[in-house]
């Protein structure tokens, strides 16, 4: 369930890019990444920088649009999402606090928490998003340099890679809560 909240307003941003115009698909991701921080506001739970770094973003980049009158092309603007969004996990990195640790820490018991490899953990995983940040930039890239290139081929990078990042989430969170279960016992 997470992931899916995580995750919500890229997938609004994409699906509405195909139905509808730029700002609007643009708005309406930042309205889904606005929702999800009153999601976990209303459970209690932190106000993440993906989240907020995504609503701003998303927002950002719609009222440049709008008051750049449009000039900017379907690439162009998925290259500056996914700019952003490469910008927010580097700099959640340079500020030594890798974003997938809030999330991390509101689903991990506090006993695997205070462990070292921890925060180690967390730095592997926000590598692994980066990773997968940067292969959807060099998709848009491709995209926006090479105009012969079909278009399907950079959706099914972007997709290949957030998917991979997703399995690679989900198995290594795996593995190390293994880990640390046979060292407590």
């Amino acid at each position: 369930m997470m992931l899916f909240l995580i995750l919500a307003p890229f997938a609004a941003f994409g699906v509405l890019m195909m139905l509808t115009t730029p700002a609007i698909s643009l708005f309406a991701a930042s309205a889904v990444a606005l929702a999800t921080i009153g999601y976990d506001l209303a459970r209690g739970r932190s106000v993440k920088a993906l989240a907020a770094g995504a609503t701003l973003l998303f927002a950002a980049v719609g009222i440049y649009l709008v008051l750049s009158g449009g000039g900017v092309g379907d690439h162009g603007i998925r290259l500056a999402v996914d700019l952003g969004v490469l910008a927010i996990a580097l700099g959640s990195i340079a500020l030594r606090l890798p974003f997938t640790l809030q999330y991390a820490r509101e689903v991990v018991e506090p006993e695997i928490v205070a462990q070292p490899a921890f925060m180690t953990t967390n730095y592997i995983l926000t590598w692994a998003w980066i990773g997968a940040f940067i292969l959807m930039l060099v998709a848009d890239i491709l995209l926006i340099y090479w105009p012969s290139l079909p278009v399907w081929i950079g959706v099914a990078v972007a997709f290949a890679a957030r998917n991979c990042a997703v399995y690679f989430t989900t198995w290594y969170s795996a593995r190390r809560r293994a880990h640390f279960a046979r060292q407590v016992q």
